[in-house]
This record gives C-alpha cells, structure tokens and sequence, in this order.
C-alpha cells in the first residue's frame, strides 16, 4: 500500500476516532450560601445579577430543583449523590451518633471528586468547605476527599477576616484590605490559570463554594451604597413585586398565590420609623453580597472564555438551602457578635437578615433555611452546557434534587460510579442523572424525601407531605399549589397515610434517627440565638 494512502488512512482513523470520543468536558460547580429562591435576577430579584443572568440566558433553569434545607447536609448530598444521612451527615458536624450523625462524610461515600480524579480529571475546591473539619490530619480534609488544590475556610465566618483560612494544608492571614467572596473568585481564576499552564491537555472539576449571602452581613461600602434606600417600602411590598416579577418572567404560573407572611414577622406598617433605616440598610448590605458574588462569579466566566474552554464547560450554579431567619447576637464574643454601635455591613458588625427579609428572598414561599417547607429546600438551579441545552434560556418543570449533581457529573465526564474507594464499599447512588432533561427528556415522577431537626417531607410525584418538628404532617398538591397555602390533610387522609408510610420507610432506608433521640432536640430559643425565626423577647 502506498504511504500516502496509508497516511490517509490513518488521519481518517484519528479523525474517526475523535468524532466518536471528543475531550471530555470541563465542569464548574457553584454554590452560594443561603441564598432565596428569588434572589437571583433571572428568578425575580431586583438585585443585579447579569452574569447569572446570562449563564441562564444560555442554559436551563430549573422550577423545583431541592436542596436538603441546611449547609452542611446539602453540600454532603451534594458532593456524593446521596441522602445526607446515608453520607454521615445527617445534621451538621457534631459527631452525636453512627452512621448518620458524625463529624464530617463516613467512609462509604465518595465525592465527585473522588470518582473524577482517578479517570484524569484535575480537581480543584475554593471557597467554604463544611463537610468536615480543616484540621490537616482530618480524613474530611478537601485534600482527602479527592481535590489536588484548596483554598478556603470552614463554616464561614467574618468576610474581611475568616477564620480559619487555607491554601491547600497551610493556614492563611487575610490582608487588610481582604474579602473573601473577592479571594474566593481571584483563587478560583488563579487555580484555573494554572491548570492551563501546567495541566491544559487535561478536563478539570473546579467547586466553587460562596460564602455569600451567609451572615454576618458584611459587603463593601461601595457596593452596599449601589442598593441603599432602595427597601424602604420594606419587605411586604418587595415580596408583591418579586412575585410580580416571577410570573412575568413565568418563574412561576399566573396562578400562583403569595404565601402569609411568616407569623414572627411584622407588618412593615407596624415597623417603627426609627427603625426602617437600619432595615433598608441590612437588606442592602445582603443585595450588596449576592451582587458582589456575580461580579466575581463573571471574572470566572470570563476566565473560561479567554482559555477559549467555555464551549467545552458545563456550569451550574445553586444555593444550598433557602434565606435565613436567623438572629445570632453572642456579643461579648467577637466572633459571632454584634459590637455595640458598629455599622451594619462594616467588619466589626455582626447582623442577621431576619424572619422578614428572608420572606422576602424565599419569595413567593414559606418557611426559611432549616425548614424542609418550599422555602427552606426550593433552589434555583441553573445549568449551562453549550451545544448540549435543548431549549436555552428557558426553564424546566422536572423534578430535581442536589443528589442528582454527581450522577449528573458522571454521565457529562463519561465515568461510571465505582464499587469501592480503596477497601471500602461505596453506598449505591440515590440521584439520578439530569442530563436527560438537558436535552428535552423527562425523569418521570420523582419520589424525594426530607429530614432535618425533626422537620420532615416527603415528595411522590406532585404531592407532598411535610411537617416541622412536633406538628401534624400536612399534604399539598404542589401542580396547583405550590405556595403551600392549601393544606389537603384532612380531604385526603388515606393519602396522608400512604405517604407517611413511604416517608417512614425512606427514613430507615438512610438512617434517621428521631430527633427527639439526638442532644440537638435540647435546644431552646434564646434572645441571644434564634435558632429558627421562634418569637423571644430580645
């Protein structure tokens, strides 16, 4: 054969060979911290957001995408495509009981990372890492849970001063003019630079995990200044015109009601004068951080176009569970602690948004961050993949939920789930892959469940049960009603029934534990911790 002929040959084997296994794509996962459901521009917000925005532009968003109500159980799920009890992250990282409740993910989980980096996959963690402790020996450091870099901190604290902060094992003091959702978006850009340098001809994990919204309010002047006096109609009124918003935007259907306003919070007519200032400012200093995070969230973005790799990225961005009503005041202590007369936004302030602020961000629904109601597990979910979204720019009305991000990722990077990581066993999947719903596919009815501090729910196609802790279980048709503001229970008792023996086997299935059973079922409300939005005297 002639070598010209067998060159030919050759280069339409390669050729061949390639169309059939094209690079693998990339993949950038963002999470932000107790950010509402409404938050976002593109899912209603006033507040400017146009990264995202455009992200969402390009790809899916997702109607009723859950997170699992709280931090560090929605990161375990997350990051393992499992309940977060059957992760060993059934509450927070307290270590109270095997297997479900321990100190930071149990052996027999494994992190997308852990699954990527074996088949060539670059790993890289930035921002806050609350799936265990930073201690260097942890076996839950990022390092051992399947990321090659770290920069970051653990359950977040002080914007302008974090403690503790990392580079990889080695602790960090923050600048003078330090802020760590800027530090989070340099590092994640810097991390992606060098992998270019030294690591291009290789597909990259990069997790990107915001502090952002999370309290203590705190945001540069300059950015809160962009929002002040923009709330002083207060929070009734933003919640109309975020819910006006949606349904023009068709977040939400025409027919979708405002939820009460949660019973802890006053009427903005009821606010006092004197006190609506500092109300606006809080709610502009929070508008501040989530704008601030989308400017930093561009500078990523546009990383990943001058490595000219966007069109080979997959992004998705959420938030880990809904806004926060928490007040946390433990003054003398500085580190969670208000100092008497400092500026709300500044480092030496300490403020919460509040019961109704949060209504307001988890527009039009229900309940907060803890909750396992819409408000606390309802998250917007944005997915861009380019050349591989049916419909860019519109929104999806499938099912989904954080235990599908790493079957998710899988089926994107083409690897498959293993048995074992080292000797151990691995728990089998409990997510399903959403790229079926990229491309205009369906996932049927979904069965979802929920447990965090005795509030339960559980999901079986569009109805759902759900209760806080120590209340009576109530059912809503979520296809027409999901607001929350209709409770079927007592029209429908057989079904109440039904799906509480379905929520009970789910639950032994992952390893509940009653939570009356745990040392967290002790808690009382104070007027110093507001644990949930209880009414207390301050």
């Amino acid at each position: 054969m002639r070598p010209a002929l067998v060159l030919l040959l050759l280069f339409a084997g390669a050729t061949l060979a390639d169309a059939r296994q094209p690079d693998r794509p990339n993949i950038v996962l963002i999470l932000a911290d107790d950010l509402g459901f409404s938050d976002l521009g593109c899912y209603g917000s006033e507040i400017a957001t146009p990264n995202l925005d455009r992200l969402a532009s390009h790809g899916l968003r997702f109607r009723q995408f859950y997170n699992a109500a709280r931090c560090c159980p929605t990161r375990a799920a997350l990051l393992t495509g499992l309940y977060p009890h059957q992760a060993g992250v059934g509450h927070m990282l307290e270590g109270w009981r095997q297997p479900g409740y321990t100190d930071g993910l149990n052996d027999h989980c494994a992190t997308i990372a852990q699954v990527l980096r074996p088949e060539g996959y670059r790993t890289y963690h930035v921002g806050k890492w609350h799936v265990g402790r930073l201690d260097p020996a942890s076996r839950d450091h990022p390092l051992q849970r399947g990321f090659e870099r770290f920069y970051g901190t653990g359950g977040g604290s002080n914007y302008f001063a974090p403690k503790p902060l990392q580079l990889d094992l080695k602790p960090v003091t923050p600048g003078p003019n330090y802020y760590i959702t800027d530090a989070i978006s340099q590092h994640a850009v810097q991390f992606l630079d060098e992998h270019r340098r030294k690591h291009a001809e290789a597909p990259f994990f990069l997790h990107v995990c915001y502090t952002a919204p999370h309290f203590p309010l705190h945001a540069r002047p300059e950015d809160i200044a962009r929002y002040r006096g923009k709330y002083r109609a207060g929070w009734d009124a933003l919640r109309e015109a975020r819910l006006a918003q949606q349904k023009r935007l068709r977040v939400v259907t025409a027919e979708t009601q405002l939820s009460a306003r949660d019973p802890v919070a006053r009427a903005w007519g009821d606010v006092p004068e004197v006190e609506r200032d500092e109300w606006d400012l809080r709610m502009a200093v929070y508008a501040a951080m989530i704008d601030r995070m989308d400017r930093g969230i561009g500078t990523i973005l546009a990383a990943l176009h001058k490595q000219r790799v966007e069109e080979n990225t997959v992004v998705i961005f959420l938030s880990d569970n809904g806004a926060s009503a928490e007040y946390l005041d433990s003054w003398p202590n500085p580190e969670r602690g208000h100092k008497p007369g400092a500026v709300t936004g500044t480092r030496e302030s300490h403020r919460c948004l509040e019961v109704g602020w949060a209504n307001a961000a988890n527009t039009p629904f229900r309940e907060h961050k803890m909750w396992v109601h819409e408000g606390g597990i309802a998250t917007p979910l944005i997915i861009s993949w380019p050349g591989h979204v049916k419909h860019p720019g519109e929104f999806t009305n499938q099912v989904g939920h954080v235990i599908d991000l790493m079957p998710t990722c899988l089926e994107v990077a083409g690897v498959g789930y293993p048995e074992k990581v080292g000797s151990d066993l691995l728990t089998p999947l409990a997510g399903k892959s959403l790229v079926p719903v990229l491309q205009g596919g369906l996932l049927g009815d979904r069965t979802l469940a929920w447990e965090h501090e005795g509030n339960r729910a559980i999901r079986v196609g569009d109805w759902k049960l759900v209760a806080a802790y120590r209340g009576d279980w109530e059912l809503y048709d979520l296809a027409h009603d999901r607001s929350e503001t209709h409770n079927r229970a007592l029209q429908f008792p057989d079904r109440v029934r039904q799906l509480d023996g379905k929520w009970h086997e789910w639950a032994q299935t992952v390893g509940v534990m009653p939570w009356k059973d745990l040392p967290g079922a002790n808690y009382k409300p104070t007027a110093k911790y507001r644990k949930k939005s209880e009414s207390v005297a301050r």
